[in-house]
Order: structure tokens, then sequence, then C-alpha cells
């Protein structure tokens, strides 16, 4: 952190803090601390232009059942960047429904390098699995049966950190990053975004929260912090970050006022079967539709939603091409990455 002197006549000069980055409160509170410090012990070709980087578990990263933790990058045509961030499900105190492995890499809706029509084809590609249990944010060890031997590893911070630094050493300078994630992913973009805005100082960040807006129940997503050992990602100065109702509007709120070179977007349902089962689909949508216009009243040119009849959930891996208020989702992230007039918010 700097520091500026402020002087008026006649009086001593008084020390101002300045912040270095827009989220330099987050790096005080340690969220950047495995960044640069872990390294894959192999990387091999896991088929065209797509590399697979293996980390061993006695550097951190690692599933939380303990199994060994992967990710990918692909080669693209640009000097552009897509970090994605898979999805899979979260483990709190009373259930754990994550998954236990991660998805490889499969080249299928905004991944596919051969779709024309994708605006990011030949993007570079990050692509970070999901098999963390924690929204890619957790640092701790826990008996989940009492049997006092720790046996759910929340180390997705490490895993995300990892794979970060990976992508980093292979795209160092990207025009524009594309940040997206699905499901959990979706959550995770904004546990990433200060990591990436960290190594990426000065890119162009659209972040892509897909299935994941952080609408739950009072209390809920304040345990679950807790729980993963997570609370360094809420900032100290934000209490409204965790609203009163559970949800996270109030963090990625945070995020838009803080780093006015991103632009984000929610794609949803109104209903999403998933996200919305432990408050029911009607409270979920009235929820959702209300962050969706609280963070466009706030921040209009930087913030868009799309937001699909029904209760489907994810998108922009199985239905990239499903049309939503008369615009496909691939056409609606095209206007948003490229910043075309057209992009603006869709309620069906």
């Amino acid at each position: 952190m700097l520091l500026s002197c402020v002087e008026d006549e006649g009086q001593q000069p008084e020390i101002e803090p300045v912040e270095t980055s827009p989220f330099q409160q987050l790096y005080d509170q340690g969220v950047d601390r495995y960044l640069g410090t872990i390294t894959p012990v192999s990387s091999a070709s896991a088929g065209p232009g797509v590399t697979e980087h293996v980390f061993s578990s006695e550097d951190g990263p690692v599933c939380f059942t303990g199994k060994q933790f992967s990710m990918f990058t692909r080669n693209g045509g640009s000097n552009n960047l897509m970090i994605f961030l898979q999805g899979g499900g979260f483990c709190s105190p009373v259930v754990c429904a994550a998954v236990e492995e991660g998805i490889p890499f499969i080249p299928f809706g905004i991944l596919s390098p051969s779709d024309p029509q994708n605006p990011v084809a030949n993007y570079n590609v990050g692509y970070v699995p999901y098999c963390d249990g924690s929204m890619m944010s957790g640092d701790n060890e826990v008996d989940s049966d009492g049997d006092g031997v720790n046996d759910r590893f929340f180390k997705g911070l490490q895993n995300l950190s990892a794979s970060l630094d990976v992508i980093f050493k292979n795209y160092p300078s990207p025009e524009k990053i594309v940040l997206a994630g699905n499901s959990a992913g979706g959550y995770a973009v904004h546990i990433a975004l200060p990591l990436v805005r960290k190594l990426y100082p000065e890119a162009r960040i659209y972040v892509v929260n897909d299935s994941g807006q952080g609408i739950a129940n009072p209390g809920g997503m304040a345990s679950l912090f807790d729980y993963w050992n997570a609370e360094a990602f809420i900032p100290a100065s934000c209490p409204d970050c965790i609203g009163t109702d559970g949800n996270l509007t109030g963090l990625h709120n945070y995020q838009l006022a803080k780093d006015d070179n991103i632009r984000m977007a929610y794609i949803s349902s109104k209903q999403d079967s998933v996200t919305s089962a432990s408050m029911g689909g009607q409270v979920f949508e009235a929820q959702l539709l209300e962050a969706s216009i609280e963070l466009n009243n706030a921040h209009p040119e930087r913030f868009q939603s799309l937001i699909d009849n029904g209760d489907a959930h994810t998108y922009i891996i199985r239905s990239f091409n499903l049309e939503i208020g008369g615009i496909s989702v691939r056409q609606w992230l095209a206007n948003m990455i490229n910043e075309s007039a057209g992009w603006e918010t869709v309620i069906e």
C-alpha cells in the first residue's frame, strides 16, 4: 500500500492510504497467499493443442477426497485468453454433494474451437476443473465423521492459485480476459477475480457467472465460508458483501465498484432447479431479479443479465446456442465481449 500526503496551509501533513490495486484489501487479508508457490509435477499433451498439468497433493492442490488434481491449457490463435472454471457442487457441514474428480477438458459450447460463431473460439484457454467442494475458495481440512482423522480436504484456493500460475506462465500478456464459470464455477469467478487481477493488472476482464449468482438463505453463505476457511474473500470494509438475506449481491457490487476495468454478466433461469432447491423457485426468482436490477442500476454500462424462463441449470456449455428472449446465449456473450451496443439485460 502506498501513502500520500495531504497538506493544508498551517497544518501538518496528513497521511492517507492509497490502494495500489482495486483489491488490495483482499491481498492484505491473504487471498493471494498461494500465488507463485506451487508448480505442476508434470505437463503432457491431452489432445490437439491441449496440455494437462498435474499437481502433487504434497504441494497442496488436491480434490476434497484426496484424489489428485490437474488442470488444462489450450493454445488458440489470438492474444486473448479465456479462464474457465468448471462446476460440481458444494460440501457443507450437513451434506456433501460435490464431484470427487474433476471433469476433464471437453471442447463443447463456449470451449469449442470449431464453432465459427463462438466469440472465444480462437482464444487461449486455461481450464480449471472442479473437485474441491469449496467454490475454489477453501483452505481447510475437516474430520467429517468424527473419527479423529481429517477426511475432507478443502484446498480450492491452492487448486485455483496453482492453476492461475500455470495460465499466467503460458499466457502472460493477453489483451482481453474472459473469466467464465458455470454452477459452482459461476460462484468461483468472483473468488478468482481478485487473483486474476493481481496477475493481470491492466487487462480488460469479462466476468461471466453462469448459474452461480449466490442467491442463498440467510446465514447459508456465511456458514460455508467459515466451514471452508474462506472468509478472507469477504472484504472487512464491506459488511454488506454477504447480505442479511444471505445473498452475495453485495460482493459482486463491491467488485464492480472497485474495478472499473471489468464487465460482469449473470446468466440464469428464473427458477434454477439446482440453486433454488433450498428456498423454492418463486423465492429464488424474486431475489435473482432483484439482484439483477440492483446491479444493473448501479453499473448500467458494465453489468447485464440474461435470464431464461423455467428452471434449467447452466448454459454456456450445454445450451450455448439456446435463444432467450430472441437472442442466443452465444450472441449475447459476443455482444458483451465485443462491447457492442446490443449488450443489454434480457429477461424472458
